[in-house]
């Protein structure tokens, strides 16, 4: 009598399980890369100062559009990861 009673418990709590699946997050909107606001030029600004201020600008675009790359890379291989190991 004992057993049958502890094994209609056992089937009781193995038949009630629920399958859960977990989602990959999605991107936060704090998680997002954030570039620098580009130099301007000022009115009276001499030839110099372009050649600084195109060059400083173009470094600073291009190393951001390369952060933000990599990051975008990362969070694709890290979401395949997830999602192959279900």
């Amino acid at each position: 009598m004992k057993y049958i009673l502890a094994i209609l418990l056992l089937s009781g709590c193995a038949s009630t399980t629920v399958p859960v699946t977990a989602k990959f997050p999605e991107v936060s909107e704090r998680l997002l890369i954030q570039c620098p606001q580009l130099e301007k030029l000022g009115n009276e600004a001499k030839l110099s100062d372009v050649a600084r201020t195109v060059t400083l600008n173009y470094t600073t675009y291009y190393e951001c559009a390369i952060k933000n790359d990599a990051w975008i890379e990362w969070y694709q291989i890290q979401k395949v990861i997830f999602e192959s190991v279900k």
